[in-house]
């Protein structure tokens, strides 16, 4: 009510203002003190009729003379208006030009070639370019909606053709590595016969046979993990050998000790005959032997090759013959190879630290065949189904259910009621 007051006291002091209110009417309105530090009683006593006469008047001002109230400049803004005579300094720095001197020098000299008629290298490479003809783009010069501009017919161009005459790039070759699928086995595989709701009998047993083999499996590797798993009772310990390892040491230290001063004297006479060996020379008789020996050993072996190369000469069928076994024999192995690698491409690959497990086969025993769909018990859940499928089709890799942990233990706590029963 206060910014009220004083606002109409401000447009009051304008010159040209109508007051259209006589002095009585503003004497009498005098208003009653009343407490309002309540919302009630704030809504109760509170009074903005003069406020509505006070626009009122402004209005019907503005309506008649045609000039409204010229709005008072903030203070702020009058603080931050520049009121001093003295210009600002100006920034050096807007006006310094990197290698400004190098610059100036360069164009002064190009001036005075210029002048002269000389041109430069520069300007030769310049001019003797080719001068780009840039032809304008269909899609810049036509509009979109042209009716008699090109399209594109899906059915009778090539995609890549039309690219090209559009943006004048050719596209970018796909590898042929992405285009490779990570497995061959169709999204979704279709159940053996015998999995019908009404299979025929042939059928039906060969799928019952197809997860009995499966559950023997099982069965097979459980029992090969509990054999490796017992304890063999031979090696368990006994009285005996507890005794035996508690002695193991204890006795016999004697005999052990009168063995090693054996073996020191063996030694020491040992190095007593070597020294003996040692001092004796070779005499001339003996190192001209030993050289003719050398010279006669080498000339048997340099022989000996020569003779394995005449003999090679003799046996090119047999070479030959065992060139060609071992040819066909490095086809057969990639033969293999390439089949293995093929069945490989059917079969789920490691991709993280589990390794797949195929889903248990869905089928039912003879005595709970349905007769009719109407009878037929679902079985099996398609979301586990679709999950197991991306496992083996190499698209994800095959993960376990997350286990829950809690932060905080429970905490149990009887209530008042419960007390009172117990």
């Amino acid at each position: 009510m206060a910014a009220a007051r004083r606002l109409k006291r401000v447009v009051a002091s304008q010159p040209g203002f109508l007051n259209f209110k006589s002095s009585s009417e503003s004497l009498s309105g005098r208003r009653k003190r009343v407490n309002k530090n309540k919302k009630k009683s704030w809504n109760k006593h509170s009074d903005i009729n003069d406020v509505e006469e006070f626009l009122e008047d402004v209005r019907l001002q503005e309506r008649t003379t045609g000039k409204g109230k010229t709005p008072r400049p903030l203070r702020i803004d009058l603080i931050l208006q520049q009121d001093s005579l003295i210009p600002a300094p100006k920034d050096v720095l807007a006006y310094q030009q990197p290698n400004a001197k190098k610059l100036r020098r360069i164009s002064q000299k190009a001036e005075q070639l210029a002048a002269k008629g000389v041109v430069t290298r520069r300007q030769k490479r310049l001019l003797s370019r080719r001068p780009v003809t840039k032809e304008a783009k269909k899609s810049d010069t036509e509009a979109n909606n042209n009716p008699n501009r090109d399209y594109y017919d899906i059915w009778g161009q090539e995609p890549e053709d039309w690219y090209l005459q559009q943006t004048g790039k050719k596209r970018v070759k796909r590898p042929e590595k992405l285009s490779d699928r990570p497995s061959v086995l169709p999204a979704v595989e279709v159940i053996a016969p015998g999995g019908s709701y009404n299979p025929d009998f042939f059928s039906h047993q060969a799928l019952l046979k197809e997860a009995h083999e499966v559950e023997v499996k099982k069965q097979k590797e459980e029992d090969k993990l509990e054999r490796q798993l017992a304890v063999n009772k031979d090696d368990t310990a006994t009285e005996e050998t507890v005794i035996r390892e508690q002695v193991e040491g204890l006795v016999e230290e004697e005999e052990e000790e009168e063995d090693e001063e054996e073996a020191a004297h063996d030694e020491e006479d040992e190095d007593a005959e070597g020294g003996s060996s040692l001092a004796k020379k070779k005499t001339e008789r003996q190192r001209k032997r030993e050289k003719a020996d050398k010279i006669k050993e080498l000339r048997r072996l340099d022989s000996k090759r020569q003779m394995d190369h005449r003999q090679q000469l003799f046996q090119l069928r047999s070479i030959k013959a065992s060139i060609k076994q071992q040819e066909q024999s490095t086809e057969d192995k990639q033969k293999i190879r390439k089949a293995n690698q093929e069945a490989e491409k059917s079969q789920p690959r490691r991709l993280g630290k589990l390794k797949f497990q195929a889903q248990d086969l869905e089928v039912q025993l003879s005595d709970e065949l349905a007769g009719s769909l109407r009878q037929l018990k679902p079985e099996g859940s398609v979301l586990k189904d679709r999950f197991k499928s991306l496992q083996k089709r190499n698209l994800i890799e095959p993960r376990e259910r997350a286990k829950f942990k809690r932060r905080h233990k429970l905490k149990y706590v009887e209530k008042r009621a419960f007390r009172a029963i117990t």
